[in-house]
């Protein structure tokens, strides 16, 4: 697998990702979304997703669509770490004139492919993506789609879980961050949920890099591939 994502003048590296997220600031941070998405994020766009800032435009390049929009400080932090966004735009994280907002703007951010942030919306988009890939007979680049647990309370994700497995959309993938914040609970688990429409799914540690990185490569032909990422409760 080759990794497309190209290095800044400046290496940042995992470890450093705190410090990018420290210089984010305000009233308005959902701390706890942002953190629980970092490993997986990290993972993603270190070793797995073809993309670069210099190839935001190939159509051959994988789609990275974040639903979890509501909590960009862990996606932003992990943009300047790759070189997609200027680290000097960090600290004016949600101010009236930065290009970072509260929720990511497509247009604003480079290298957002959606605007989100409202429950629900992401993994549809996913879907209709990887149909209109396929549509254009674009067989290369995988769909990334990254869920909250408590987003599965939305019915329109439900639809569009239960439309991609029937149609065998194994461009597609969809991590599931799950931190304990879904109000009603799934019988068997997110996974079952999965699988009981035809999707491959895996439940890993989502602090656990190795494990996030095996479960992200793991084979699903014909199928679309779910990862459900546990880490700590976010009351914890």
């Amino acid at each position: 697998m080759t990794n497309m994502t190209s290095a800044t003048d400046v290496t940042y590296g995992y470890a450093d990702l705190p410090g990018l997220m420290g210089l984010m600031t305000g009233d308005e941070k959902h701390g706890p979304a942002a953190t629980s998405t970092l490993d997986v994020l990290w993972v993603l766009y270190d070793r797995v997703l073809r993309v670069s800032p210099e190839r935001r435009a190939d159509p051959e390049r994988d789609r990275f669509l974040l639903s979890k929009g509501h909590g960009p400080m862990a996606y932003y932090a992990v943009l300047a770490a790759k070189g997609f966004v200027p680290v000097d735009w960090l600290p004016g994280f949600g101010s009236y004139d930065s290009p970072l907002g509260h929720h990511p703007d497509r247009t604003l951010v480079p290298g957002a492919e959606i605007g989100s942030g409202s429950l629900g919306h992401g993994l549809p988009i996913a879907v209709g993506t990887a149909l209109g890939l396929r549509a254009q007979g674009l067989g290369e680049p995988r769909v990334w789609a990254l869920i909250g647990d408590a987003e599965l309370d939305e019915g329109s994700n439900h639809e569009a879980i239960a439309f991609a497995g029937p149609a065998g959309l194994d461009r597609l993938h969809t991590v599931v961050v799950d931190n304990s914040s879904a109000t009603y609970a799934r019988p068997g688990g997110i996974a079952a949920r999965f699988e009981a429409a035809g999707w491959s799914a895996v439940t890993v540690d989502g602090r656990d890099h190795e494990a996030l990185f095996a479960a992200f490569t793991a084979p699903h032909p014909g199928r679309p591939h779910v990862v459900v990422a546990r880490v700590e409760p976010k009351s914890a």
